[in-house]
This record gives C-alpha cells, structure tokens and sequence, in this order.
C-alpha cells in the first residue's frame, strides 16, 4: 500500500470531518485514455507519453474480443471517426459499426490503424501508426517505461464498457467480463494500484464480490442525488467519478463526509481544472495531462 494510501486510512479511522480527511491526500491525475487530446486515445504510446506528462493514474477503457482477449477500447466496434482498415483505406462509419470487437479475435482487430490519421475532434492529437493493445501489454510497457524513466510506478483505472443491452452482443455478460479482466490484473501483481471503474453497477458488483479489497469508481453522468447515485450498489465504492459539470461545493462535502473520494471526467481546461482543485477534489480526469498539474 502507498504512503498516501497509509495516511488516509488512518485519517478515516480517527473519524476526521470530510474535508479535514480530504486534505490528506495528494491530488490524482489521471490521464484520459492514456492522454487523448494528445495521442492516439487507449494506445501504447498515449500511455507512455501520459507517464511522461506525470500522471500518477493511467485511465482506460476496456473490450473483450472473441476469443477472450482484453483490450483497450472505448467503443464495442471499430470506430471510422479514427481507425483505418489494414490496407489505410477507411472504413465507411456504418460498416466499422458492423465490426464489433466482441464478433472478432484479436489477432484481426490487431491489423487495424488506430492513429495514423489522427481524431478530427482532437486536432492536437499526434498521428502515429499503432493499434488497439492487450491489457497486458499495456501493464507491461507502463511498467517498464515508469522504471526507465524513474518514475513512481502507475496506477490503473479500468472501465468496464459494459450495458445490460449489450451482453452477449458487444461483451460477455458482468460476471465472464469481470472474471477475464482480473485474470490480467492479478497476473501482473498490480491489485494494489488498480481501479475498476464502471457506469454499469452490475460489473462493479461483481468485482467487489469476488475481490473486495479492490478499489471501486461508480461513474456518474445523470442529475440524480449522490444518494440515489450511490442507492445503485449494495456497497459503498472508493470513489465517485461524476461528469466534471456535476461537480459542487456541496456535492464535493457530501462525498468527504461518507468517506468517498471524489474525481471528476473529463477536465480539459486549466479554469475547470483551478475550479476543482479549489473544491478540494481528490483528483481530476484529463484529456490533456499537459494543462493540469498536481499543485
């Protein structure tokens, strides 16, 4: 367990007010997708580069493919906004939404360009031949590059791209996912610096039952109470992760004072980000690792 992680835990036994309790830990960065607005998004390179920028978290979404690999990917299906067949030619944006990850093995959905021709949404973003990666290899590569570079080793937050409509479609249902995903985190001994993070209640209750000492983000993106939000799952997460746009001073309190951290999605200017850390968040999800710091 990290130091930071000591030291709060310490403060929540001694049963310190929220703030008081927030105040013990340093501010969490966590890189959007490695660092999208920069590079390819849930790449390799997006992550090394987000090390570099000095993220302490490395923020990803995951897919699972036909023959159960686990892999970065935020969309089910080969998205044509940004990814290119194996010959570069494009795919027609109906036809890359036929393709869905789950319908095709790996070493398929491996041959596609996912950066060479960049993201019109994100024009900062480096163009740069890669692919969609294994969480392992991801792990492995993150892991390394930390050590290269002397760096804090990284934490992990995993999302879980799951929907009730989706299972057996576009992923295995909660309890497959869920099990071939901790498969990889427990192989690589990374337990202690994991999040599993999720809009889906249903996968987030399976991981705390099968590892509940694994941190836990409910993801929030609806207007709904903290309460009601939090009504959703039969235990208390680590972490509330609403939409950056939700976030109040007195939301903010009411997450300290139940003992939950509090990190936003997804920050993308140094205003937003100056108001947040003013509310005294725990941490900040970012496109652009480059625009915020941890001061």
């Amino acid at each position: 367990m990290s130091k930071s992680l000591l030291l709060l835990s310490a403060w929540a036994l001694l049963g310190l007010p929220g703030r008081a309790w927030a105040q013990t830990r340093p501010l969490d960065i966590q890189g959007h997708r490695g660092c999208r607005g920069l590079m390819p998004e849930n790449t390799l390179p997006a992550m090394r580069k987000a090390l570099d920028l000095g993220v302490t978290t490395l923020e990803m979404d995951i897919a699972i493919s036909q023959d159960q690999q686990v892999l970065l990917s935020h969309d089910p299906f080969l998205n044509a906004d940004f990814v290119y067949q194996p010959n570069g030619q494009p795919l027609a944006k109906e036809a890359g939404k036929t393709l869905r990850l789950y319908g095709l093995p790996y070493a398929a959905i491996r041959r596609y360009d996912a950066g060479s021709h960049g993201n019109p949404k994100f024009p900062k973003q480096e163009k740069l031949l890669t692919y969609k990666p294994l969480l392992a290899e991801v792990i492995d590569s993150a892991e390394a590059h930390a050590r290269r570079r002397k760096r804090p080793l990284p934490h992990y937050n995993i999302e879980t791209k799951t929907t009730p409509a989706g299972d057996g479609l576009n992923h295995p249902a909660p309890e497959e996912f869920v099990r071939l995903l901790l498969a990889v985190v427990n192989a690589k001994g990374v337990q202690s610096r994991v999040i599993i993070q999720s809009f889906d209640p249903r996968t987030l209750e399976v991981v705390h039952r099968l590892q509940p000492a694994l941190r836990t983000a409910l993801l929030v993106e609806n207007i709904e109470s903290l309460a009601q939000n939090l009504q959703r799952l039969s235990f208390a997460p680590t972490i509330y992760s609403p939409n950056h746009k939700l976030v109040t001073p007195a939301l903010v309190q009411a997450c300290h004072q139940r003992k939950l951290l509090i990190i936003p999605w997804t920050v993308n200017t140094a205003v937003e980000a100056a108001r947040l850390k003013n509310l005294r968040v725990d941490g900040l999800i970012t496109d652009y690792p480059d625009l915020v710091n941890a001061d």
